[in-house]
C-alpha cells in the first residue's frame, strides 16, 4: 500500500485541529502548552508527517538563510588554494553563527540564475572566469557583495593592490637592478603560460592582476626601469606546475633578470625552487618577491619577501557587509613582509 503524503492541511484535518495549531507545534512552541505540543508532534510522527515544507516556506518568505559564494574559478581549484581557503574561513566565521549557510558556486558556471531563486544573495570573491556572471551579478535583484573588484553595487571589500605592489617593488629595487621580470597571474584570458605580447597599456586595468602590474610599473618607472611585454609572463593558475614553467623561462632569458616580481606567494616559492635548480642563489643572484603572505611563504627557505593581505579578515568583512545590507566599500590594510628572498 502506498504511504500517504501528508500536507499541513490534511494532517490538521486528521488530528481535528487547525492548520495554525500544527504549524505552531513545529515552528512556534511558545504558542502551545508543552503537553499539547508533545501530543501533536507524537501524533505527526506516528502518521509519518515530518512538518511543514521548509522549502515552500522559504519561497513564500523570500528568505533562505543561504549565501552563494561565487568563486573566481572552479570549486576543485579554489578549495586547494590557501588564500581562498583563508577567505572562506573568514566568511564562515561570520555567517554560520548567524544561522546562514554557504553555497560554493563555480566562477566557470554558465549562469547564476540557476540558483538565484534559492539564495538570499551573493558574495563574489574575485572576478569570475566566466565574464557573463559579472553582468548577471550587476542585474540581479538579490544582495551582492564583491571582493577584490567592484561592479557599482556599492558593497565591496578590497586591498590596495596597486599601492601594495608599488611599495613592495620600491623596497627591493636597487640602482644595480636594470632587468626586472614579472610572473603575472591571469593577465590574459588564456590557459597557457606565455609571454605578454601586447602592449602593457592595452591590458584591462580593473582586475587585481592588472592593478598589481600597474603598481610594479609605477615603482620601476621611478627608478628609470622600463617594463615591456617580453619580460612579463602570464600564468593561468597560481600553482607550482604553471609557475615552474614560467619561472624557468624567465630565469633562462637573456639578459637574466635580477628581480622576479611574482603575483602570488605560490608562484614565488616555485620560482625560488627553479632558481636553485639552475644553481642561482636567492637573493644574491636574483631577488624574488611574492604576494599574499601565506604561511608557506614564511616557512620557505629562504622566506619570501611579500605583501601580506589578511584574507580571513577580508572574508569576515565581506560577510558583515552582506548581513548589514551595506551600501559602501571597505578597504583591508596590507603589510610588506621582508623575508630573505629579496
Amino acid at each position: 500500500m502506498t504511504e500517504k503524503k501528508w500536507t499541513l492541511k490534511s494532517i490538521a484535518a486528521e488530528l481535528g485541529v487547525s492548520n495554525a495549531t500544527v504549524s505552531n507545534a513545529f515552528n512556534r512552541p511558545d504558542q502551545l502548552s508543552e503537553k499539547r505540543r508533545r501530543e501533536i508532534l507524537e501524533a505527526c510522527e506516528r502518521l509519518g508527517y515530518s512538518g511543514p515544507n521548509r522549502a515552500a516556506q522559504s519561497l513564500r518568505k523570500g528568505k533562505f538563510n543561504i549565501v552563494a559564494l561565487v568563486l573566481p574559478d572552479s570549486i576543485e581549484y579554489m578549495v586547494s588554494d590557501p588564500v581562498a581557503s583563508q577567505f572562506v574561513r573568514g566568511v564562515s566565521a561570520v555567517l554560520e553563527p548567524n544561522g546562514i549557510n554557504i553555497l560554493l558556486f563555480s566562477g566557470q558556471a554558465d549562469s547564476i540564475n540557476t540558483i538565484s531563486d534559492f539564495v538570499d544573495g551573493f558574495i563574489c570573491y574575485g572576478t569570475p572566469r566566466n565574464s557573463k556572471l559579472i553582468e548577471q551579478l550587476k542585474l540581479t535583484k538579490k544582495k551582492v557583495v564583491t571582493v577584490d573588484f567592484d561592479i557599482a553595487r556599492n558593497a565591496s571589500v578590497n586591498v590596495e593592490n596597486l599601492q601594495a605592489c608599488a611599495e613592495l617593488a620600491r623596497q627591493v629595487i636597487t640602482p644595480d637592478d636594470n632587468h626586472v621580470a614579472v610572473l603575472g597571474l591571469r593577465l590574459l584570458d588564456s590557459d597557457q603560460v606565455s609571454i605578454i605580447k601586447c602592449q602593457l597599456s592595452d591590458l584591462n586595468t580593473t582586475a587585481i592582476s592588472h592593478q598589481r602590474l600597474l603598481g610594479y610599473q609605477q615603482a620601476l618607472q621611478a627608478n628609470d626601469i622600463t617594463l615591456t611585454g617580453d619580460t612579463v609572463w602570464n600564468i593561468p593558475e597560481s600553482n607550482e606546475k604553471y609557475a615552474s614553467v614560467a619561472a624557468r623561462q624567465a630565469l633562462l632569458s637573456s639578459p637574466r633578470p635580477s628581480i622576479l616580481l611574482c603575483m602570488s606567494d605560490l608562484i614565488a616559492i616555485a620560482a625560488i625552487k627553479e632558481a636553485e635548480k639552475l644553481g642561482l642563489r636567492v637573493p644574491e643572484d636574483i631577488k624574488i618577491t611574492g604576494f599574499d603572505g601565506i604561511d608557506e611563504a614564511l616557512r620557505s627557505n629562504p622566506s619570501v619577501t611579500t605583501v601580506h593581505q589578511n584574507s580571513e579578515e577580508k572574508g569576515k568583512k565581506a560577510a558583515e557587509l552582506f548581513i548589514a545590507q551595506a551600501t559602501h566599500a571597505e578597504t583591508i590594510p596590507f603589510e610588506i613582509v621582508r623575508g630573505k628572498s629579496g
